[in-house]
């Protein structure tokens, strides 16, 4: 056994006795949260926001476009800007549950990190991706995780120590071989940072009609150029990640019952129910009524995928 496998097995213990129960777990760190999950689950779509995944136990795959990306305990899971994909725990069971540790990625924190290194901008490799990407766990990485998740123990230790470990681990990245990316996201000058700017504006103005010209302006780009970077980070166009954010938070409002068919339609920008049951069923697989119906009998499947986020309700995963 490899000693980045043997780091992970010991942590993977030492999260399943502080969490002996299956559910995603917001922990008294900031941004850092926990998964635990007891089984494989069905491919369901859902938005990931920038963040970094460290799974120690177990496997999940996210697939953007035709895209596949797969991580385990040997490789993490960084994502540089809010995405919609599907998501799908592949390898769990009652007797080695899938437990990931999940940081949120504060960009402030990142910003000044840079600073502080004054390190030039790395460059990009051929052929890799932008919105998401798996890259090999070190065992730098896993141990500076372990000791935040450890702070979990010391509520007075958590606000200085926290912020220099959250530090270390950004650190890490910065250093690794999604470096350049997480420069690219801070330098405002570049494509990244200038679709990303698009990607804001649409997760927070999603039920608002479709408005290219106000893309166009954020960007600062011609509509050749939006529309070509855009499709390579998210693997979709502009009109398409709108829809996506209205399916998923319609969906999240079905199942926790806030709204009916129609008022869940209406209420996130569809002004034509035959319209809004129509692209649903072809995200979901199923019009609304019946999924909701699978939903609500299966919701051990799905309650990890239907997280309220604070800011912009989207459902989130990891």
């Amino acid at each position: 056994m490899t000693n980045i496998a043997q780091q992970a097995q010991a942590l993977a213990v030492k999260i399943q006795q502080r969490f002996p129960a299956d559910g995603v777990f917001q922990t008294a760190v900031p941004r850092l949260s926990v998964t635990r999950f007891s089984g494989p689950t069905p491919a369901i779509p859902v938005v990931y926001q920038p963040a970094v995944c460290l799974v120690v136990q177990g496997a999940k795959k996210v697939i953007l476009g035709e895209r596949i990306f797969e991580y385990n305990m040997a490789r993490y899971l960084a994502v540089s800007v809010d995405v919609p994909v599907t998501g799908q725990i592949t390898e769990a069971s009652d007797e080695a549950p899938y437990l990931c540790l999940k940081l949120d990625l504060d960009l402030n924190l990142l910003s000044e990190l840079m600073l502080k290194m004054n390190s030039p901008r790395p460059a990009r490799p051929a052929g890799s991706e932008t919105a998401i990407a798996v890259s090999l766990v070190t065992a730098e990485l896993l141990q500076a995780f372990e000791r935040l998740l450890l702070l979990t123990e010391s509520a007075e230790s958590i606000p200085v120590l926290g912020p220099l470990t959250e530090q270390e681990i950004l650190y890490w990245l910065l250093q690794g071989e999604q470096g350049w990316v997480l420069h690219q996201l801070i330098s405002g000058d570049n494509r990244l940072a200038q679709v990303n700017k698009a990607i804001q504006h649409l997760k927070y103005h999603y039920r608002e009609p479709f408005s290219k010209s106000t893309l166009l302006e954020l960007t600062c780009m011609s509509a050749t150029s939006f529309f070509q970077h855009f499709k390579d980070v998210t693997a979709m166009t502009p009109l398409q990640y709108q829809k996506q954010l209205r399916l998923q938070e319609a969906r999240r409002l079905l199942l926790t019952n806030e709204f009916d068919v129609s008022g869940a339609g209406y209420q996130v920008g569809y002004e034509s129910p035959s319209q809004f049951t129509r692209e649903y069923s072809r995200l979901f697989g199923l019009p609304p009524s019946k999924d909701l119906q699978l939903l609500k009998g299966d919701t051990k499947h799905h309650a990890l995928d239907f997280k309220r986020s604070s800011s912009s309700r989207i459902s989130r995963a990891v």
